[in-house]
């Protein structure tokens, strides 16, 4: 028989399902059906936004302190208690008792901006009546939640010190105890060594190791001793710019194309007075003088400021978005007419971050190692401020401003705009959603109906929460997923997207669920994490027409995508699909536009994220008990284009064909809309 296949014959691919799991429903699991329809035509291609999906970094759950900056003391500089002395040392302890030692705080530092200083009275000695027990007597800090001490790893410890007369302290890294040593050094001085403040520096090396260490500065000897400023950080650090490298690392993996940072509500602050303000944060970390968040209600020393988030989305090669303080909290605000002064400090951290090595606040970014301007494009100006009284005239003043200073810079306003339009100018306007699983997947088309004129979206705020997320749950992430998918498709009016929030230190859980989970040792990523990771190609793809023909419209969805691997530069056919039901979906995929035979089955893969119980979370103890699954596809016929794969009830199921070379169409910038499920 002759063969009547034109140049765009239509490839049959039937993707089978072939596992059952009887926890997701009662009874019987039946099988129902669905096709789906891929138009691969260089007609109906269209690029996906270059910047769709980033990451959002709050201090918020210990995220920064205590997490993703390196720092292992924490209330480095005994600021946290307050500019009035005596104060509380907290996490600080001692070592010793009333009658060999008395410690307590007073205003004697050298640093203008904290004043706070440790004073240890020394009342035993080395011998004599009042000898010190052995090993000393002093304090200890036990960090975060405990300090993560590995074998073979070196600390920096610095600190500042000054005493009446001449010292000789130990400085060691122990277990929780006091016990175990790890590491141990001697400073060892002069009285008129010490007379003033004194920065001293001492490496260790750990012989041991102990995620649940602490810091000891002891002594035998009688006197007074002042300790200020005293910081242990691991010289191992992402890039060494004092960044932990496993966190870092997990961002990585989501190939993330924008930052936005450092908040959230930790921009804002319960009150003015304790929002965060970025000239506090930048210079040498000793004379940053810290702030209490009351908003997640914790102090944080700012050694992680606006220099260091800069900084780290260079690291990582993607897109800084500066989120600055509007003149507004979540309780007080100032008005417009007293705006100005909040205005200009924007602009000095536009400069700060963009301005010449010469100017003002240039001088001070190159001064901390960084002649060259970052690449900030992006600023929004305030967050979730929109309905508040002073909101509306604030942001003009802020547009205005930066408008004439910076024109090429994209703003981004609080008020949605995506069933609305907005009464003020933007680049972009926020849009933030926490909900349950089903109305977040139900979510899918948001925008399917938002104006494509005016400024962008931006999706800088979702997470499925409630009893349906736990504290990072399957159920949660396949909302999330069919959400995702929309934003997909609907990439020509949305800009970017980032889940929230990014991580929570499991010793200080302010909010559940999160992306990842971590202590002083370990880490994982919640499912919500794992769907990012199957969107990480999608940014700057291109994406085509693929129409759902089935009665199962409220429990499936489907994009296709294509995309380059950037390390072997092969070219795929991304499938994905979201099944939200309990049912097993025989689901037949249709592909037209491509050449015959174009699809290379035994090279391509199937990955699928899913578990025996939809409530499924991962823990220290299973970090993998919910992670994705990639496999190669299995081939059905003897000619390769049949085949059969598993698509689970309750599952995200990501399928890569891959494009042989010689197939490979150039795809135009013409877009059709893509005909929604």
């Amino acid at each position: 028989m002759g063969s009547c296949k034109s140049p765009h014959a239509v490839l049959l691919l039937y993707v089978l399902v072939c596992f059952v799991y009887q926890s997701f429903a009662i009874g019987v699991v039946t099988n129902q059906t669905a096709k789906l329809l891929v138009d691969a035509s260089e007609a109906s291609g269209r690029p996906i936004s270059e910047t769709l999906f980033g990451i959002f970094f709050e201090e918020i759950n210990h995220a920064g302190a205590g997490g993703l900056w390196a720092e292992l003391v924490s209330n480095r500089g005994f600021e946290a208690g307050g500019p009035n002395v005596p104060s509380n040392i907290d996490p600080w302890s001692i070592i010793g008792n009333e009658s060999s030692l008395i410690v307590s705080t007073d205003r004697s530092s050298c640093f203008d901006r904290n004043k706070v200083a440790l004073r240890m009275e020394v009342l035993c000695d080395s011998q004599g009546a009042s000898s010190c027990p052995d090993g000393g007597v002093g304090i200890y800090n036990p960090g975060f939640w405990g300090m993560n001490i590995e074998k073979g790893k070196t600390y920096s410890v610095v600190l500042y010190v000054r005493s009446s007369g001449s010292i000789n302290v130990s400085v060691s890294l122990t277990g929780s105890d006091g016990l175990q040593k790890l590491a141990a050094a001697n400073i060892i001085a002069s009285d008129s060594e010490v007379s003033n403040w004194t920065k001293v520096e001492v490496m260790l090396e750990a012989q041991g190791t102990n995620p649940n260490s602490r810091l000891q500065l002891t002594t035998t000897r009688k006197g007074f001793i002042w300790f200020d400023q005293v910081s242990v950080m691991p010289l191992d650090t992402y890039k060494g710019h004092g960044f932990r490298k496993d966190l870092v690392e997990m961002l990585e993996d989501l190939k993330p194309q924008f930052m936005r940072f450092p908040g959230g509500c930790f921009v804002e602050g319960e009150w003015l007075r304790n929002a965060f303000r970025w000239k506090e944060t930048i210079g040498p970390w000793e004379e940053r003088p810290g702030h209490f968040g009351d908003v997640w209600m914790y102090w944080t020393d700012d050694g992680l400021g606006y220099f260091e988030f800069l900084q780290l989305a260079e690291d990582l090669g993607t897109l800084p978005i500066w989120v600055f303080n509007n003149g507004i909290s979540h309780t007080d605000q100032v008005d417009t007419s007293s705006v100005l002064p909040f205005v200009q400090e924007a602009l000095d951290g536009l400069e700060f971050a963009r301005g010449s090595p010469n100017s003002t606040w240039g001088s001070l970014r190159a001064a901390m190692g960084h002649p060259e301007p970052f690449d900030l494009r992006y600023v929004a100006i305030g967050n979730e401020d929109c309905g508040k009284k002073n909101y509306r005239g604030n942001y003009l003043k802020f547009y205005s401003a930066i408008k004439r200073a910076y024109p090429d810079i994209k703003m981004i306003s609080n008020c949605d705009g995506s069933s609305r339009k907005l009464d003020h100018p933007a680049d972009l306007y926020d849009f933030h959603v926490y909900t349950d699983a089903k109305n977040m997947f139900s979510m899918a088309h948001q925008f399917d109906h938002t104006s494509r004129s005016g400024p962008k979206a931006f999706v800088s705020e979702y997470a499925v929460t409630g009893k349906d997320a736990g504290t990072g749950s399957l159920l949660a992430a396949l909302g999330e997923a069919g959400f995702l998918i929309g934003l997909e498709k609907n990439s020509d009016i949305v800009e970017m997207a980032s889940y929230a929030p990014l991580f929570v230190n499991a010793n200080n859980r302010r909010w559940n669920p999160d992306a990842i989970v971590f202590n002083s040792s370990h880490l994982y990523g919640t499912p919500s994490y794992w769907v990012q990771c199957l969107f990480n190609e999608s940014s700057g793809a291109t994406i085509f027409n693929a129409t759902l023909q089935t009665n199962l419209s409220t429990s499936l969805l489907a994009s296709a995508i294509s995309w380059k691997n950037s390390e072997n530069e092969n070219s795929y056919l991304r499938i994905k699909i979201v099944n939200f039901g309990t049912n097993i979906v025989n689901l037949k995929i249709v592909v037209d536009g491509l050449e015959p035979n174009s699809i290379n089955l035994s090279e391509s893969t199937k990955t699928v994220l899913t578990s025996t119980n939809l409530m499924d979370e991962n823990s220290f103890n299973e970090p993998k008990k919910v992670i994705p699954n990639r496999i190669l596809l299995e081939k059905a016929g003897e000619d390769g284009e049949d085949m059969e794969v598993a698509i689970s009830p309750h599952s995200f199921t990501s399928i890569d064909f891959l494009i042989e070379s010689s197939f490979i169409r150039t795809t135009g910038a013409d877009s059709v809309s893509v005909s929604s499920i």
